[in-house]
């Protein structure tokens, strides 16, 4: 298990990254503030909504109106514990100073850097702004008070933070770092339980494992965060999945659409196809099948793929489809459940190929699986191919 005393990787580079001081919303309007009769306007042409409070006071929502991640979760929003409250801000501060450290025009000396192996056969070589992120994300974690374990991507066991600490939370603290050096899209995902109060008795090691080992099914919050042109939080607390947009000017991420819904159906399917010959036949004719037009949806499928698992959902959850990767290759604990739990609130599903990913239970931390995920009609018909997980070439030992 690793010690809650990690110490700090900036001495692998150079600088550290100088954030700039916001006045922030959430410090001008005291947190649960109510915010009633709430009235939808158009963004034109970005696809994002924002939300002006009608008909209510100043002190409702602030003087311009809009909705800040903690005024939505506080007492009048959806009526989060406030340990959660607590938490989730100390969450969103994290992803702030990763969002500025990945636009930093430094982070290239450190996409550069090598030298770092992978300690286990399960886990990718990390970069440095993996580790980079990985610390702002435990150090952020640990100052909330507020959680008891945390497991991440980059760590290959467990960090007991608190005996008390009400929540275990799970994280990728910088998926799709490899893109870097491209400025292509990147995130973080984060995945947040209850502590297992019936397991506090066992040896730190083991209830640290045990904790972090809980099937998607308990769940009581996830979310990602997409660093690209816009800094966007999606988060569901079990009763549907919300956005939020970082206002770079206040530093607050702000209600951008209170109600995410995926099209039942798209037209667009994400996969690497450059390992098309070694999927199986079942996918193949699916894939085959919907680029022709000769699915069960009458039009011809695009592909759309970035490489970014965090960039690639996000799309999907938008504009419909599908989004995959054959090979057991992405971590259930870290990813799949997080990301499934996310679609399925927006009324999609997430899956191996078989099964309903937040019902199985995982049996190691950096378990890897096949991921499909997108559109429920869309999800349907690509799993009555059946024989849709690749094994040949997987990539991975398993």
């Amino acid at each position: 298990m690793q010690s809650a005393a990690t110490p700090s990787p900036y001495h692998l580079v150079s600088f550290r990254p100088k954030l700039q001081n916001f006045t922030s919303k959430s410090q001008l309007c005291p947190t649960g503030t109510p915010v009633r009769g709430l009235r939808m306007t158009s963004i034109s042409g970005s696809g994002l909504r924002s939300l002006r409070a009608v008909g209510s006071s100043s002190s409702s929502a602030g003087d311009d109106g809009f909705v800040t991640l903690i005024e939505y979760v506080g007492k009048e929003g959806i009526h989060v514990k406030d340990d959660l409250v607590v938490l989730l801000d100390h969450i969103q501060y994290a992803c702030k100073r990763i969002a500025a450290l990945v636009a930093s025009p430094f982070n290239y000396s450190l996409g550069k850097h090598t030298g770092l192996a992978s300690v286990g056969s399960d886990r990718d070589a990390p970069k440095p702004l993996d580790i980079v992120s990985n610390e702002i994300i435990l150090s952020s974690l640990r100052n909330s008070g507020k959680v008891a374990v945390v497991a991440s991507e980059e760590n290959d066991e467990p960090t007991w933070m608190s005996d008390d600490g009400p929540y275990v939370v799970v994280t990728d603290p910088l998926d799709g770092s490899r893109n870097i050096d491209a400025s292509i899209p990147t995130g973080t995902i984060f995945g947040i339980y209850k502590r297992l109060e019936e397991l506090d008795d066992l040896q730190t090691e083991e209830k640290a494992l045990l904790n972090s080992l809980q099937s998607g099914s308990r769940l009581i919050a996830a979310a990602y965060v997409l660093y690209s042109s816009a800094t966007i939080l999606c988060i569901t607390f079990g009763s549907g999945t919300q956005a939020f947009t970082l206002d770079h000017s206040t530093g607050d991420f702000i209600l951008t659409n209170p109600s995410i819904k995926i099209p039942p159906r798209g037209q667009i399917y994400s996969v690497n196809d450059a390992r098309y010959f070694d999927w199986p036949e079942g996918l193949r004719q699916y894939i085959d099948t919907v680029r022709q037009g000769k699915g069960r949806y009458p039009k011809k499928y695009s592909a759309r793929y970035i490489c970014s698992l965090v960039a690639d959902l996000h799309r999907t959850l938008l504009y419909g489809g599908v989004v995959m990767n054959p090979r057991d290759h992405l971590r259930l604990v870290y990813e799949a459940n997080p990301l499934s739990f996310i679609v399925e609130q927006a009324g999609g599903r997430g899956s191996d190929g078989k099964h309903r990913i937040l019902s199985l239970q995982p049996y190691k931390l950096h378990q890897r699986l096949p991921l499909f995920m997108g559109s429920l009609e869309d999800m349907e018909e690509l799993e009555s191919y059946r024989d849709i997980q690749q094994k040949v070439n997987p990539g991975y030992e398993v």
